[in-house]
């Protein structure tokens, strides 16, 4: 009698284990399945804002670096004006201020505007490059005679403020450079976002397939 209600008990232990256990990994499959369910719909929502980001931004990201390529050639491409060369060096250098009118009068002839954006004044070289705020044409002039030597477009500025955004600032007459600023700041906010969202598009697929392995084992 005795070792029947033994036998009872124990079989009766079993059971209870062998319930738990299969409650335990009934428990366990949910949760995993759970897990891998966020995963999957975090990689999902992921995928579409890493496409429409994407494809909002790529015709951007074509121009920013075919502007880039051409930037970093542009002296080999010819896009900006080669340097006079001053070969008699032997006078007085003429003032800042001379070369400044001469510039102002000359462009004046051509009827553009005179507002001047920078003097490059290079001595050493004998040369002045003045250029202007609201067109792309570079002067050179000679430091020693006062005299334009060279009339050029700028065409690497043209091509850096498209780089930059900068040219719809120039077409508006916006001196804060507001747009520039906008896609600037937009442009590399989405470039951030477009990177994290590839490594996380890139880790999710391999953290699911571990996590179904492991199950598995």
């Amino acid at each position: 009698m005795f070792a029947k209600c033994k036998l009872a008990l124990l079989t009766y232990y079993y059971e209870i284990l062998v319930r738990f256990s299969l409650f335990s990994e009934t428990l366990n499959k949910f949760l995993l399945k759970i897990k891998i369910n966020k995963l999957a719909k975090s990689t999902r929502l992921y995928r579409n804002l890493h496409k429409t980001v994407a494809i909002i931004l790529v015709a951007f990201i074509l121009i920013i670096s075919a502007t880039g390529a051409l930037l970093a050639w542009k002296s080999e491409l010819y896009l900006k004006p080669a340097t006079h060369k001053i070969t008699t060096k032997n006078h007085t250098l003429v003032s800042l201020e001379t070369i400044e009118k001469n510039a102002i009068a000359y462009v004046d002839s051509l009827q553009l505007s005179t507002l001047i954006d920078r003097i490059d004044y290079r001595p050493k070289k004998g040369i002045a490059k003045i250029r202007f705020d609201e067109h792309f044409t570079e002067l050179q002039i000679n430091c020693y005679t006062g005299k334009v030597v060279s009339v050029k477009q700028r065409t690497d500025t043209i091509i850096e403020k498209i780089h930059d955004g900068s040219i719809v600032d120039y077409f508006i007459k916006n001196d804060a450079s507001i747009f520039k600023l906008l896609y600037s700041t937009i442009l590399a906010l989405g470039l951030i976002f477009i990177s994290i969202s590839g490594i996380i598009l890139w880790i999710n697929p391999k953290k699911i397939k571990k996590i179904k392995t492991t199950n598995n084992q």
